[in-house]
């Protein structure tokens, strides 16, 4: 099974499973983290569901992945398929996005209650962000981050609950200005792993992006973007070499229906990258080394 291919109606997951392990003996993907993987059961196409991924990933010799949902809570979701699977460390989060309440610090609260202890990531709003609705020209209403200029009075206990738990505050699909008035509010109040979810994906300048890394945030960048024609690889390599790669984390943003396999994506990008002239060292700061270091998880 190539990289490309996908898990199509028909198609068994004892098949998926037996292609994507055949990695060779080395496992390239021994010991990675993939901080952005959907799967079902969602309000989208999916292409796999929570318990596939997490056995296709630990075949594959990885060592964790978060779920992502736009939509409702994934740290449940996360304790139930590492209880099920065993062997890989799982981890959720929740998006700030309105079917959860918008800017709504008891749904934080609630993440890091959940019993399983598997809650680390809160994402501002992504799909009902305003940045992210106005350039796709959805006229519905958005969920704000800013007010009059300042941040929204709502996130002060939200970034107080991330910082008291020690969760990753990531930033959705915020402005580049809006995360950069962001972030040192969040540090004010505690936050300490700050994530700026597919970093390039909101286009920042240089500058931005540098201003971004000078705060201590660590920059994502997603195969998808790539998978997509969003983005070459040449113009992720460049940003890299720019910013430096302690600054990057690498992950897929993958599980939509029709789409390759997170794993697949995956190794596809640490190919691409490499074959940039990024090194294997930096590669794997950007891929092992940050992701588990925003966990907490041993680097």
């Amino acid at each position: 099974m190539r990289w490309w291919s996908r898990v199509v109606p028909g198609v068994s997951l004892a098949l998926v499973l037996s292609s994507t392990s055949a990695v060779g003996q080395s496992k390239p993907l021994a010991g990675v983290i993939d901080f952005h993987v959907h799967s079902g059961p969602d309000s989208r196409p999916r292409s796999v569901s929570d318990l596939d991924i997490a056995r296709i990933a630990k075949r594959a010799g990885m060592r964790g992945l978060v779920f992502k949902n736009h939509f409702t809570m994934t740290a449940d979701r996360a304790a139930l398929a590492m209880e099920e699977v065993g062997g890989i460390e799982i981890f959720g989060g929740v998006a700030l996005n309105k079917a959860v309440g918008g800017l709504n610090a008891e749904a934080v609260r609630q993440l890091v209650a959940f019993s399983g202890g598997r809650g680390k990531v809160v994402w501002l709003p992504t799909f009902d962000a305003e940045f992210w609705m106005t350039r796709a020209g959805d006229p519905g209403e958005y969920v704000p981050v800013m007010r009059n200029g300042k941040p929204d009075p709502a996130l002060a206990e939200i970034f107080d609950l991330i910082a008291e738990h020690d969760l990753v505050l990531a930033m959705g699909h915020s402005s580049p200005e809006e995360v950069l008035a962001l972030i040192p509010e969040a540090k004010r109040r505690g936050v300490e792993q700050i994530l700026i979810t597919h970093g390039l994906g909101q286009q920042p300048s240089g500058d931005q992006l540098a201003q971004m890394a000078q705060q201590g945030a660590i920059i994502e960048l997603v195969w998808l973007a790539v998978g997509n024609g969003e983005f070459t690889m040449a113009q992720y390599a460049d940003a890299i070499r720019d910013v430096g790669a302690r600054h990057f984390l690498l992950s897929s943003d993958l599980g939509q229906e029709m789409n390759p396999l997170h794993t697949d994506g995956l190794k596809a990008f640490m190919e691409g990258l490499r074959g940039e002239g990024i090194s294997d060292a930096d590669i794997d700061t950007m891929i092992r080394h940050n992701p588990a270091r925003l966990l907490g998880l041993d680097p």
